[in-house]
């Protein structure tokens, strides 16, 4: 059996065929998905919504509501981590068969860490990209300043120029 290096075309290239002559005869590109979809077995959304820890079935371990302390919380569960990881030691060395409990409320914690690290998201985008442009902005600045003393320093050279000229 013989194998092709490049497959062939999907059969709709042929729609194009007139495109250069009619581009109007070309189809309309398919509307854009909206809502949920499915790709390679895995089921995805359109929305970049941030879904809650009770929508993933893990227990939140910080203050609800829109005003959360970030910077407090996130060091809360970083002792509340540090503590479950000194019990999990313990465990194993006096009980090492009851050391699942202890495993099961450390990766909650990590995922209420994680949870709170990707709320943070939005705010470390916009902080990311107002520093973006202020470098633009900076570097723009920079530039016709650049220009502003060559222009100056051509016509310095100028006028030299033509003095030299007309003394002559």
């Amino acid at each position: 059996m013989a194998t092709a290096t490049y497959p062939p075309p999907p059969p709709f290239y042929r729609l194009y065929k007139d495109y250069k002559q009619d581009p109007k005869s070309a189809p309309e590109p398919p509307p854009p998905i909206e809502g949920t979809y499915v790709c390679f077995g895995g089921t995805y959304t359109t929305s970049d919504v941030l879904p809650s820890l009770e929508e993933q079935g893990v227990r939140q371990l910080y203050s609800k509501g829109p005003n959360v302390d970030f910077k407090m919380e996130l060091k809360s569960l970083n002792g509340e981590l540090q503590l479950h990881v000194l019990e999990l030691a313990d465990i194993l060395i006096e009980r090492p068969s009851q050391y699942a409990r202890r495993v099961e409320e450390i990766s909650t914690v990590f995922k209420n860490l994680h949870h709170l690290l990707n709320s943070l998201r939005p705010h470390q985008a916009r902080a990311t990209l107002i520093h973006i442009l202020e470098l633009q902005i900076q570097r723009r600045k920079q530039a016709v300043e650049d220009i502003k003393r060559r222009r100056e320093e051509a016509r310095r050279l100028l006028n030299e120029s033509l003095a030299t000229l007309d003394g002559h």
